[in-house]
């Protein structure tokens, strides 16, 4: 059974600076995850970047949405990721967070 999860990521760098740290970040966000995350295709329409990978071995897939003061991440994770989603989310709040930063 799929769950969906939303993560939400206030900012204080304006739309355009998130999108460039998100553009040059994202790739360094799924390392992280220790090989676990691969096949990653990821495509941007506006402010909107759709993506889907292969996470343990399932599918996954989700939209991150820039907006001018937050980072909203609405993503899908199937049956064994689903009953983690708490840790997930965590993590992805986190590194986000920090990617997020104004430096």
């Amino acid at each position: 059974m799929s769950k969906p999860v939303t993560i939400t990521i206030p900012h204080q760098l304006g739309a355009a600076e998130a999108r460039r740290r998100i553009e040059e970040g994202f790739g360094q966000l799924l390392s992280q995850a220790g090989g676990m995350v691969k096949d990653v295709e990821k495509s941007w329409s506006g402010d909107a970047l759709t993506f889907s990978a292969q996470a343990m071995g399932q599918p996954i897939s989700g939209v991150l949405t820039v907006f001018a003061e937050s980072v909203r991440m609405d993503i899908v994770l199937p049956g064994l990721l689903g009953m983690i989603a708490g840790k997930i989310t965590g993590q992805v709040k986190k590194q986000g967070t920090l990617l997020l930063e104004k430096k």
